[in-house]
């Protein structure tokens, strides 16, 4: 069993699969009929109306499962590297720095482009602070960069992981399962309390559910908590050796079974719910096969570099997809055209993934990430008397 502060592998997979999970709110952006910021146009560029419907339909929940997976895997990884005595300070600065110059730099390409003319200032400021999905309203939770609410919840939990850490380690070997599905049970009683207590209305114009509802179900920070913890204390179990065998083939078919029920169960259990076990499996699944050195696909030097720019490839999306999208010429396309501009589309949030990561993250990272250590003045020393 690992120590505390027993220095743990690296898990290349992991960082693989973020780049698959990105890759899914990519398609769920790219499927969508109607853009989340003004004027609200067609994003989807597929003239044949059935293929589009289709397409919609098909990747619906696919931002859903993306964003999930991001949630329970930073709970799972930071617990991974974590050290005991860490001070706060320093750990805070760390994720402030691995969050926010990327986001100023895409909150301000979005401000320049295309927001700073439809935002009111008290509506920027919240975003510009990651501070906006905590207000139900759809205009502020999704104003300036749209995918950027989710960083609302990561600031949230790396906030408090410091304090919920230490409750998560003093969990016994042999309760870790138990609390690991009160964390599902959480996040079941989450959408129950949506269904049935949250106001119905006013219906959202792109949701079955009303524009509360989904704010409450996906969008607040505070339930997706569950998921965070959740990944906590999957690494914990990871780490106490408190996991079964898990195949790579049965967690990676899990997926599908997953969000097949997310399709088919009433909607709002399609944002989490459907799809967590799923989720747990694949990390627990690519994350043993990394601990035990067995080979996967997605540990290999290409994945890994895709995994690097996964964060910058998904906070780019707002911009490139949505306002890209505008730049183009008035669609819907044919379908051999439509392909051609989602191609383009991808491999120009791959281009602004690679730059942010590249230009923004890894210098910011390495020069700021830790504090500079005061190097230690040696005293001169005495000069030596001659003696005879």
């Amino acid at each position: 069993m690992s120590t505390p502060n027993a220095r743990r592998p690296p898990l290349p997979s992991l960082t693989g699969l973020r780049f698959l999970a990105a890759l899914l709110v990519f398609f769920f952006h790219m499927t969508l009929f109607d853009s989340p910021i003004p004027p609200n146009d067609p994003v989807n560029p597929f003239a044949d109306q059935g293929l589009a419907e289709g397409l919609e339909w098909f990747f619906s929940k696919a931002g859903y499962l993306g964003v999930s997976f991001f949630f329970v895997l930073s709970g799972f990884v930071l617990t991974w590297s974590s050290v005991d005595g860490e001070p706060m300070r320093s750990f805070w600065r760390r994720r402030v720095l691995k969050i926010f110059p990327n986001h100023v730099v895409v909150f301000l390409a979005a401000m320049a482009l295309f927001a700073g003319t439809t935002t009111p200032v008290s509506d920027w400021l919240a975003n510009l602070f990651l501070l906006h999905s905590f207000s139900p309203d759809p205009t502020v939770y999704v104003n300036v960069n749209p995918p950027a609410w989710t960083l609302c919840s990561e600031l949230l939990f790396y906030l408090l992981f410091p304090l919920i850490i230490r409750p998560v380690r003093r969990i016994a070997d042999n309760r870790l399962w138990f609390w690991a599905a009160v964390m599902v049970a959480g996040m079941v009683a989450v959408q129950v309390v949506n269904l049935t207590l949250i106001p119905d209305t006013p219906k959202s114009p792109i949701t079955p559910v009303s524009t509360t509802q989904f704010w409450f179900g996906y969008i607040f920070p505070l339930p997706r908590l569950f998921e965070f913890v959740l990944g906590m204390i999957l690494a914990r179990a990871v780490i106490r050796n408190r996991v079964p065998r898990i195949g790579l083939l049965p967690a990676a078919l899990s997926v599908p079974v997953g969000y097949a029920a997310a399709l088919a169960l009433p909607f709002a259990f399609g944002f989490v719910v459907a799809t967590i076990i799923p989720v747990a499996l694949v990390i627990l699944a690519w994350a043993t096969a990394d601990v035990e050195n067995r080979p996967t696909v997605l540990r290999g030097r290409t994945a890994v570099w895709l995994g690097e720019i996964s964060f910058g490839f998904y906070l780019c999306q707002g911009v490139v997809i949505f306002y890209g999208r505008t730049l183009l010429p008035t669609g819907p396309f044919d379908t051999p055209t439509a392909v051609a501009v989602t191609a383009a589309l991808f491999i120009a949030t791959l281009l602004a993934g690679w730059f942010l990561f590249t230009c923004v993250e890894r210098p910011v990272m390495r020069r700021w990430a830790r504090p500079r250590r005061t190097p230690v003045r040696v005293p001169a020393a005495e000069p030596v008397k001659e003696t005879t």
